[in-house]
C-alpha cells in the first residue's frame, strides 16, 4: 500500500488482511477468518439477513455494499444460495483485494476508496454490511479501534437507505485475544443511541465469539 500507514492507523489492519492473502490465498483463511468454511459461511448468512423483505410485495433489485468486501466470497456465497433479488457492489481500501475480485467478477461495480477522505466517492445503497471490519484490531488500542467504528459507521449510516449490519468480537467469551476488538453491549448500544439510530437489533444468537448488529434508519 503506498498511504503512509502512521496518519490512517486503521491501514494496519488492511495490512494485515494482506498478508493472510498472501500467505493462504484466495480463501476463508485468505482474508482472516481461521476456523472454518461454514463458520464463515453462517457470517454471510448472519449479514443477508439484515434485509427486510416485504411479504408478497414487488421491488427491484436490492442494492447492497459489501463493505470490506475483499475476495468478493460474500457474493460466492449469495451465488451459491441464489440471492438473485440482491444486486451486490463491493469496496475496499485494498488494491490487491478489488484487483483480485475485479478479474474474477469484472461485471460487478468495485470501489477503491476511503470513505472517510472522500464520501461522496460512493453511492447510496439500500444496505450496507462490514462484515470482518471491527473484529480485529492487530496492534491498534480499544480506544483507538472504538474511534474507527465513531467515526465510519455514521458515514456509511448516511449512505444506506435502508441499513447497515456489522460484526465485532463479543465480552462473553472464555478468554480474549488481544489482537480482536472485544466490545461490549452496553457500549456499542450508548454509541448507536445518541450518535446514529435507536432502531437497531443485536445478534448474538449463531454460536460464534462474536455478535452481529443491524442497524436501521
Amino acid at each position: 500500500m503506498s498511504e503512509d500507514i502512521g496518519s490512517k492507523n486503521y491501514l494496519i489492519i488492511v495490512a494485515e488482511c494482506e498478508a493472510y492473502l498472501k500467505k493462504y490465498g484466495d480463501n476463508y483463511r485468505g482474508v482472516g477468518w481461521t476456523k472454518s468454511q461454514e463458520q464463515t459461511d453462517t457470517r454471510y448468512e448472519v449479514m443477508l439477513e439484515v434485509i427486510r423483505r416485504a411479504p408478497g410485495k414487488h421491488r427491484a433489485a436490492i442494492s447492497l455494499l459489501d463493505f470490506g468486501c475483499g475476495a468478493s466470497h460474500l457474493y460466492e456465497y449469495m451465488l451459491r444460495k441464489g440471492c438473485n433479488d440482491v444486486q451486490y457492489s463491493g469496496l475496499d481500501l485494498s488494491d490487491q483485494f478489488v484487483q483480485l475480485s475485479s478479474k474474477k467478477f469484472p461485471h460487478i461495480p468495485y470501489y477503491r476508496v476511503d470513505v472517510l477522505e472522500d464520501p461522496d466517492a460512493v453511492p447510496m445503497f439500500d444496505y450496507i454490511v462490514m462484515n470482518g471490519i471491527f473484529t480485529q484490531k492487530c496492534s491498534l488500542t480499544f480506544e483507538e479501534m472504538f474511534s474507527y467504528l465513531r467515526r465510519l459507521l455514521p458515514v456509511l449510516f448516511g449512505h444506506a437507505r435502508e441499513g447497515i449490519a456489522f460484526n465485532v468480537m463479543s465480552k462473553y467469551v472464555d478468554w480474549e485475544r488481544d489482537d480482536l476488538f472485544h466490545l461490549p453491549f452496553d457500549t456499542l448500544a450508548r454509541f448507536l443511541t445518541s450518535d446514529i439510530s435507536r432502531n437497531f437489533v443485536i445478534r448474538h444468537d449463531y454460536e460464534l465469539y462474536e455478535f452481529t448488529t443491524y442497524v436501521y434508519h
